[in-house]
């Protein structure tokens, strides 16, 4: 993934080299693609001595950390923070550190929350979450009403953007990973019985596309199309998989879809005002590509959804 203030993607990386090996001056070719000399020349130097390999990007972080605080010392602040439960202003007079530094340790080690730790032992828990893609796939429907030509209120104020009636309301269809957090989202005009089953077979064929193979279980809500349709029933035995129902008025058990509707509203629907339904529905796809493939996601260590289908140890956080 690219730095997101990067100038340069691979693609543009590779279009430098091919400009400056027809023969151009590296100082013209950088000019062209707004980056400096320094830049452009670093790319060419990397191309001639990696070859393609050297265009895609590495990890910045160093290769060695002399000032890293000694394992040792690391070692005594995990032990203090999980045998007694304290914090870093606590554990910093004792070992003789700062508190930022033993936060930064403790962040290292992802014992900087308490509910994290199980309290009696002081063993490491992690929250809920399963151990490879594809074993459970959250499913959800966000109801959205439609926006007419010209724009709601959001567009001309709330007098002149009054709803029409009649205009109904679009159903986002979404599917989130447990794993990986990819998600997949489609926009229809109900959420009866036969769309759900539809909707289903698409997300399982577009987390096949990503390398996920196979969907295990399927997690939703106690909507009758779910509970009671012969549609999904067969949906969900076409894939072998198991479909799963949350407890009664309890959401948080579909938590991971939940907080991506979230999501969706404040990164897509609500991100500014729309001149049209058809405008909104469009800005979909894209809004689906930057979370998937680009936006940091902070449970995954700050690495977007696709890195954890591609990585499914999970190392990255």
């Amino acid at each position: 993934m690219s730095h997101r203030n990067a100038r340069l993607t691979v693609f543009g990386r590779r279009l430098l080299v091919e400009r400056v090996r027809s023969g151009r001056p590296v100082a013209h070719v950088a000019a062209e693609m707004g980056i400096s000399r320094a830049t452009a020349h670093k790319w060419i130097r990397r191309w001639r001595t990696e070859g393609e390999a050297g265009l895609h990007d590495r990890s910045s972080r160093p290769h060695t950390t002399p000032h890293r605080t000694a394992s040792a010392v690391e070692d005594r602040v995990c032990d203090l923070r999980q045998g007694r439960k304290l914090g870093p202003a606590r554990i910093g007079p004792i070992v003789g550190l700062p508190t930022s530094t033993v936060h930064r340790i403790l962040t290292r080690h992802r014992l900087n929350r308490l509910a994290w730790i199980d309290r009696p032992t002081g063993t490491v828990i992690r929250r809920y979450e399963r151990e490879r893609p594809g074993e459970l796939i959250h499913v959800d429907v966000k109801k959205l009403g439609r926006i007419p030509d010209g724009g709601g209120h959001k567009t001309n104020g709330r007098e002149a953007g009054r709803p029409i009636r009649g205009m109904g309301f679009d159903y986002v269809h979404s599917a989130v990973d447990d794993h990986s957090r990819l998600a997949y989202s489609e926009i229809h005009p109900d959420e009866k019985v036969a769309t759900c089953a539809g909707f289903l077979t698409r997300a399982a064929a577009f987390f096949r596309s990503q390398g996920i193979d196979r969907i295990e279980r399927v997690l939703t809500d106690n909507a009758w199309a779910y509970r009671k349709g012969l549609a999904w029933r067969n949906a969900l035995a076409d894939l072998q998989a198991t479909g799963k129902l949350t407890q009664a008025y309890r959401p948080q058990t579909n938590g991971k879809v939940e907080r991506f509707n979230r999501t969706l509203l404040d990164e897509w629907a609500y991100l500014r005002p729309y001149t049209s339904n058809t405008e909104r529905t469009e800005a979909l796809a894209s809004f689906l590509h930057t979370y998937n493939h680009h936006r940091c996601h902070t449970a995954l260590g700050g690495h977007p959804p696709i890195t954890r289908v591609n990585n499914p140890a999970g190392q990255y956080i």
